[in-house]
C-alpha cells in the first residue's frame, strides 16, 4: 500500500512481507491452524462452564454453531476480496476507514493475549491432572506462565516449527477428541444430564448467556485469514481453510459436549476442572482413559497457545505497517514479529496472575472479556462485507447477492447477539480496554501531523 498520506484509506492493505516461499505454508497447515487454533482448551474445559445451565446450552452451542458457519463463510469472502494478512483489522479499513481499522486492530489484539490467558488456565486444569493435584495457587500460576512462556520461544525460533508443531499437536488433540464424540456417545445416560435449565433464569436468558460462554470455542476461526500474507495461493486456500476448519470442529465440539454431559452427573460437572477426563473415567472406569484425555489436552492447549501467539504478533505488524499501531509493532527479525509477541505475553502473564489472585471464577471470567473483544471485530468484519455488498456488489448475479447478503446478515445479528450475552461484568471491562486504545490512536495522528484522514496542513 502507498505511504502517502494523502491517500484515501480504502486504498487497500498493506501486505506485509514475508519472505521467501519457503516461509509460506498451504492448505494442510492453514488448516491445521484454524483447527489447533479454535480446539485450545477451551472445549476441554467447557462443559463445566456451561453445566450451571444445563442441558439447555446444548441448544446455545448449535446457534453459535451456526453463527459460527456464517461468520467462517464471511471470512472466506472477505479474504478473496481484500487480500494480505490482517483479517478482520484490514477488512474494516477497507470499508470504515483508519480508525475503524484501529479500533478492529485494537481489540483483536487484546482478544488475542487476553484469550491466551484463558486458554492457559484451562490448559493449567490439565495439567493438574499429573502435578499439583491440591491446586495450590502459586505452583498453578507458575504452571501457566510456563505455558504461555514455551509458545512464545517456539513462534520466535521460526515459522516452519511454529508450522510443524501445529500440525503435530493438531492431530493428537482431534483423534481423542473425535473418538469421544462419536464412541463416547454410546455410553450416554439420560440421568445425568439433570435439569433441562439450571440456570433459573428464562430459557432465552439461559440461552443468551451460554452463548457468550460458547462462543469462545468458535474464536479463531479468523485465524487463516490474519495471517493470509504467510499461506500460499490465499485466495484459494484462506477460504477453504477457514470454512474447512470450522465444519470440523463443530462436529467434535456439539458430539463432545453432549457425551460430558450424559457421562458426568450435572453436580460433579460444575465442580470439575478437567470434564473431559472424568467423563473417559466414566466411560472405561480406572484413570487410565482420563490420563490419556487429559494428555491430549495438554498438547491441545499448547498447539492452541502456539498458534494464537503467532496470530498475537501478526495483527499488530499489519496495523503498524499501515502506520495505525506503534512502528515498533511492525518491526520483524527473520519475519518474526519479535516485540507483538513478547510485548503480548508479557501481558498475558500479568492478566493470569491478576485472574488467579482476583477472580473468583476464573476461566470464565477471562472466557467473557476474550469473547466481548473478539466479538467487536467479528460484527465490523460482518458489516464490512454488508456494505460493500450493498453498495459495490450490485452487479453480482442476483440469486448470489441474496445468498451472500443473507449470511452476512446472519453474521452480523449473532455477533450483536453475542455481545448482548457476554454479561455486564465482561462489558464493563471489555468496554473499558477498548476505549483505552482511543488516547494511543490521538497519539498516533497526532505523531502522524493528521487531523481526520487528511494530514494537517503546515
Amino acid at each position: 500500500m502507498t505511504t502517502d498520506m494523502n491517500a484515501p484509506p480504502s486504498a487497500g492493505p498493506s501486505k506485509a512481507s514475508t519472505g521467501s516461499d519457503d516461509r509460506r505454508f498451504g492448505l494442510p497447515t492453514a488448516t491445521a491452524l484454524v483447527i489447533g487454533s479454535v480446539i485450545g482448551t477451551g472445549v476441554f474445559a467447557l462443559p463445566s462452564a456451561l453445566a450451571v445451565y444445563g442441558p439447555i446450552s446444548l441448544v446455545a452451542f448449535v446457534f453459535v454453531t451456526i453463527g459460527a458457519i456464517g461468520l467462517a463463510l464471511t471470512f472466506g469472502a472477505l479474504s478473496k476480496r481484500v487480500p494480505g494478512s490482517g483479517g478482520p483489522y484490514v477488512y474494516a479499513r477497507d470499508a470504515f476507514g483508519d480508525f475503524g481499522g484501529f479500533l478492529n486492530a485494537w481489540s483483536y489484539w487484546i482478544t488475542a493475549w487476553a484469550g491466551n490467558a484463558a486458554i492457559v488456565v484451562a490448559w493449567v486444569g490439565y495439567v493438574e491432572v499429573f502435578v499439583n493435584t491440591d491446586h495450590a495457587k502459586l505452583w498453578s500460576i507458575a504452571i501457566a506462565l510456563a505455558g504461555l512462556w514455551i509458545p512464545a520461544v517456539v513462534n520466535l525460533s521460526g515459522i516452519r516449527n511454529m508450522a510443524i508443531t501445529q500440525i503435530v499437536s493438531t492431530i493428537m488433540k482431534f483423534v481423542p477428541l473425535l473418538f469421544m464424540a462419536t464412541v463416547g456417545l454410546l455410553f450416554v445416560k439420560s440421568a445425568n444430564f439433570g435439569a433441562f435449565n439450571a440456570s433459573g433464569t428464562s430459557v432465552a436468558g439461559a440461552i443468551s448467556a451460554a452463548s457468550a460462554i460458547a462462543l469462545f470455542s468458535y474464536l479463531g476461526i479468523e485465524t487463516a485469514s490474519v495471517v493470509a500474507g504467510r499461506v500460499r495461493d490465499p485466495e484459494r486456500n484462506v477460504a477453504r481453510a477457514t470454512v474447512l476448519g470450522t465444519l470440523g470442529c463443530a462436529v467434535v465440539y456439539i458430539l463432545g459436549t453432549v457425551t460430558v454431559f450424559g457421562t458426568v452427573p450435572n453436580a460433579t460437572l460444575q465442580l470439575s476442572t478437567a470434564p473431559f477426563t472424568d467423563s473417559a473415567n466414566a466411560i472405561f472406569g480406572g484413570n487410565w482413559a482420563g490420563n490419556t484425555v487429559a494428555i491430549a489436552a495438554v498438547v491441545s492447549g499448547l498447539g492452541a497457545l502456539i498458534g494464537w501467539t503467532l496470530i498475537v504478533g501478526e495483527m499488530p505488524m499489519a496495523a503498524a505497517k499501515d502506520r495505525l499501531f506503534p512502528t515498533v509493532f511492525g518491526k520483524t527479525r527473520r519475519g518474526i514479529p519479535v516485540f507483538g509477541i513478547i510485548s503480548a505475553t508479557v501481558l498475558a502473564s500479568a492478566l493470569t496472575v491478576v485472574s488467579y489472585t482476583s477472580f473468583e471464577k476464573v476461566f470464565t471470567t477471562l472466557v467473557l472479556l476474550s469473547v466481548f473483544t473478539a466479538v467487536v471485530p467479528y460484527l465490523f468484519s460482518a458489516a464490512a462485507q454488508l456494505y460493500w455488498l450493498l453498495t459495490r456488489g450490485r452487479a453480482t448475479v442476483w440469486p448470489h447477492l441474496v445468498r451472500d447478503c443473507g449470511v452476512s446478515a446472519v453474521a452480523l445479528v449473532f455477533s450483536f447477539w453475542a455481545l448482548a450475552g457476554s454479561g455486564y461484568q465482561a462489558v464493563y471491562y471489555g468496554v473499558f480496554c477498548l476505549l483505552l486504545g482511543v488516547p494511543v490512536y490521538i497519539w498516533l495522528k497526532v505523531g502522524r501531523k493528521e487531523y481526520g484522514e487528511l494530514p494537517v496542513a503546515r
